[in-house]
């Protein structure tokens, strides 16, 4: 829902400094395996209690997300890199609930789990929509120059990463805010693929 929104304040900062990494021999795949780095690393502090670490390693990781496509737009986009940058993204949604699962079992593992159940259909209902749309020609940069389509929704990466963030400052909170964010998740899946369905409905 804000992903829109915070293109707007976050592109301009992060576009000059990902001219600045292109001068200086990065490419925008380095950036990419940085931020799964970051990430995975962000899940194993997690699971391991300190959470304050993984706040960092959420951030760096989801930095390196934004910094990668503005590395891309200094020099040349590709496919290669469009697919690595969405893999990564998912790596990093999985590996966050996981760490919280690891973390405290008894309190936290039913909620990781039904996060990740909620991550994973809301996973199918935008890559298959991006697929069609592909297929249909159809366009949108409303949440920047994408490779893939990207349709919008109540929980976006704006969201996600906002609640990870509260997680890790609040870890006895988690519970509440997965079954929380799986319901928000689940409208935003069940809202795609209605939409799926209406646009892609067979001609008459």
């Amino acid at each position: 829902m804000l992903d829109g929104r915070m293109r707007a304040f976050i592109d301009p900062p992060l576009n000059a400094l990902g001219r600045g990494i292109a001068r200086a021999g990065l490419t925008a795949d380095h950036i990419t395996l940085i931020g799964l780095v970051l990430g995975m690393a962000a899940g194993v502090s997690i699971g391991l209690q300190a959470y304050w670490i993984g706040l960092a390693l959420v951030i760096g990781s989801r930095l390196a997300d934004g910094l990668d496509g503005a590395v891309a737009r200094a020099t040349r986009k590709t496919d290669r890199g469009g697919y690595l940058d969405i893999v990564c993204d998912y790596v990093f949604y999985a590996a966050i609930p996981l760490g919280f699962a690891v973390a405290d079992p008894a309190a936290n593992a039913v909620a990781a789990c039904a996060l990740l159940f909620s991550f994973y259909i809301n996973a199918g209902s935008f890559l298959g929509y991006a697929i069609l749309a592909e297929k249909h020609g159809m366009t949108t940069e409303r949440r920047g120059s994408k490779s893939l389509y990207f349709t919008g929704g109540l929980a976006e990466g704006t969201e996600t990463i906002a609640i990870f963030v509260i997680a890790c400052i609040v870890p006895a909170w988690f519970p509440v805010i997965a079954y929380i964010f799986t319901a928000l998740v689940m409208v935003t899946a069940v809202s795609r693929i209605i939409l799926a369905w209406q646009t892609f409905r067979p001609e008459l």
